[in-house]
């Protein structure tokens, strides 16, 4: 078996995130955990025991128990709250077949392992239960990552990663379906934020326990002249007409079930009723004919 690469350095995350547990959440994650319990409220389903996986904060279990949802275990390395299970999202302590659900806001995209946790995930879950995530993708930081690189490679003898990598809502999806997921769906929501500078933007970073736990991260101290310069490279290609500058969050939602026999099911391939064509009413051209003739 092929292992996961180590990109993150997992000692210095749990650091990290015990330092943040302390602080306010963020707008981001208030956001996250008002979405998540909007869609839950469509699923007509009561869930006696969940799991708030990894997430900061608790912000999505105060959601979930407004929203009247059974008991929600929070599970983190670092322990915030009752009821709650001290754990890391790449070893889970659950047994097979025990939740009803699993959720989890703005933690997963920190896993080296993340093809591993959602296996984990669905062997945990009963059959027919569901799992809903929101973790960083796609473009989000760009603004910080370009910002960084262009003032490190005009400074020091080069850019060092500072921003991590984050998968795109094709490869999240087709992860789902090799976990084994039924009925998976993903999709993608933009936010972009504004702040007063490029250091509001990395409080808020820190705050949710995001600063860069990169292995492949320069290990001398950031020089304050590359800060600089980065910052302003930041206002001159990133701010807005008031001075304020931009930031790209892509929150991509990952839905799945874990199978169950009478779960809807996709139809065969030719087993359709009724032509697309005559749905719309128009006229069907088979391969090799040319339109119009």
């Amino acid at each position: 078996m092929t292992e996961s690469p180590i990109i993150f350095d997992r000692l210095l995350q749990r650091q990290r995130r015990s330092r943040a547990a302390a602080l306010p959440a963020n707008f981001l994650l208030d956001h996250v955990a008002g979405e998540l319990a909007d869609r839950l409220s469509v699923v007509l389903r009561r869930f006696d025991v969940g799991v708030d996986l990894g997430t900061p904060g608790d912000a999505v279990r105060r959601s979930l128990r407004r929203l009247g949802a059974g008991m929600i275990v929070g599970a983190d390395v670092i322990a915030r709250g009752k009821p709650f299970v001290v754990a890391d999202e790449e070893a889970l302590p659950f047994r097979d077949s025990s939740l009803d659900l699993v959720v989890s806001g703005l933690a997963l995209h920190f896993a080296n392992d993340l093809p591993g946790v959602l296996a984990q995930i669905r062997r945990a879950l009963k059959p027919d239960s569901l799992f809903l995530a929101a973790l960083l993708g796609g473009e989000t930081l760009t603004e910080l990552r370009q910002a960084f690189a262009e003032a490190e490679s005009e400074i020091e003898d080069g850019a060092s990663p500072r921003v991590a990598p984050f998968a795109d809502l094709r490869q999240l999806g087709a992860l789902l379906q090799r976990a084994g997921f039924a009925l998976p769906v993903t999709d993608v929501e933009r936010v972009t934020a504004r702040y007063s500078s490029a250091f509001d933007l990395m409080r808020d970073l820190r705050r949710m326990g995001a600063a860069n736990t990169l292995v492949a991260r320069r290990r001398v101290p950031l020089r304050r002249t590359t800060l600089m310069q980065m910052a302003d490279i930041y206002a001159r290609r990133f701010a807005d007409a008031d001075g304020r500058i931009r930031t790209t969050f892509d929150i991509v939602w990952l839905s799945g079930w874990a199978p169950h026999p009478n779960q809807q099911q996709p139809l065969r391939p030719g087993s359709a009723k009724a032509r697309l064509a005559d749905a719309l009413g128009t006229r069907e051209i088979s391969t090799g004919e040319k339109a119009g003739h």
